[in-house]
């Protein structure tokens, strides 16, 4: 069963802006750690964001200052806010939870649910 959903994804030229859902298929998840990973064609899942039961944040270097991690507590709703988005941006973004510890980790080992993930395409 599909335990977080991510949608929003899309194409944009370069310097562009998309805002990134995931929705959880159940709430309790938002009490856990959230965090955004991608993974680009021919290499590995990186974390590139990760948001605490505080909701203090964390950003991986290629995305800080462009993304921010944020939630709806309203809506039930985790966001990733992405401007200025570049070529290198292009990926399948991941939406993930943990409900271990606080710890703003961006390793996907620290991960126990998943969501199907959302297609992002950044080219001119």
């Amino acid at each position: 069963q599909v335990q977080l959903v991510e949608t929003g994804g899309g194409s944009v030229q370069p310097g562009g802006s998309l805002r990134l859902s995931c929705a959880p298929t159940d709430f309790t998840y938002f009490t856990y750690r959230m965090a955004w990973f991608r993974q680009a064609p021919e290499k590995e899942r990186e974390g590139i964001a990760v948001i605490n039961r505080y909701d203090y944040p964390k950003y991986a270097d290629s995305v800080k200052g462009r993304f921010t991690i944020s939630r709806d507590y309203a809506k039930n709703t985790l966001y990733l806010q992405m401007s200025n988005l570049k070529p290198e941006d292009t990926a399948i973004y991941y939406c993930a939870a943990d409900q271990r510890d606080n710890i703003l980790t961006m390793s996907e080992a620290d991960y126990n649910y998943w969501g199907q993930g959302t297609q992002v395409t950044v080219s001119s």
